[in-house]
């Protein structure tokens, strides 16, 4: 998908701000390299490199790659699907923050067996994405939205438990270390923050929709949401997050 990478750098900043929770879980050792996978606009890579290690940032999205490129010159950042995963060497971790979601069920455990091949033997895999019943009643909203015109809502994201997810870990040779799943309720920017929030990361089911009429179902499911999801004259979203740790 395209991303319109300036709007998501100045109004979806919690992304990468949320993501340096999980940081903490790295164990930062002496010459270390750490690759960001999924690294985005690079924000979480020049943290990653301020930590005092070499940090490696990948992305399959080259208007965001262009961001991090013109931002953090000094950082290394390259094109490449998580799903083919290849580098030149092995690393000692590898690091990501709100991707796996965007992977397709049916590619989870093939983006895993890369991942396991990237890591060096003992090395640590840290991460955090959205979990069970993530965003639930957003998709809930737009589902009755699309329903009440006879189309059908394509859930786009994989959402997993803390059991599934740690089962394809230990498939594909992790030693899981731990690993949690917690509720998170988000303040979204301004006025319109939902629909931007939904316009932003809500692409694949309006595929083939007209824009006047994916405007419209937008707006119903906002109005549907407003007494739960707008309080204090804030927009919030209802994210669930895994967060976890594994070894090679």
């Amino acid at each position: 998908m395209k991303w319109d990478a300036n709007k998501y750098t100045n109004n979806f900043s919690f992304v990468h701000k949320y993501g340096e929770e999980v940081l903490k879980l790295l164990e930062i050792k002496p010459n270390m390299r750490v690759l960001d996978l999924g690294c985005g606009n690079g924000e979480l890579t020049k943290k990653i490199s301020d930590l005092g290690v070499y940090a490696i940032g990948v992305d399959s999205s080259e208007e965001l790659l262009s961001v991090a490129k013109e931002k953090h010159p000094t950082i290394a950042f390259m094109k490449q699907d998580a799903t083919n995963l290849v580098l030149d060497e092995p690393v000692d971790a590898v690091f990501s923050n709100a991707v796996f979601h965007w992977i397709p069920e049916t590619k989870q455990a093939q983006m895993l067996r890369h991942i396991f091949e990237t890591i060096k033997v003992g090395g640590q895999f840290v991460f955090e994405f959205g979990g069970y019943r993530n965003n639930q009643l957003i998709h809930l909203a737009l589902e009755r939205s699309f329903r009440a015109r006879n189309l059908k809502y394509r859930m786009p994201f994989y959402f997993p438990t803390i059991a599934q997810f740690a089962t394809r870990l230990e498939e594909a040779g992790f030693e899981v270390r731990e690993m949690s799943l917690f509720h998170r309720f988000t303040e979204l920017k301004g006025e319109d923050g939902l629909s931007d929030w939904i316009n932003m990361f809500i692409k694949m089911p309006f595929q083939g929709v007209d824009a006047e009429l994916k405007k419209d179902i937008i707006f119903e499911a906002v109005e549907d949401l407003r007494s739960e999801l707008y309080q204090d004259e804030r927009w919030y979203a209802d994210y669930v997050r895994i967060r976890g740790k594994a070894v090679r």
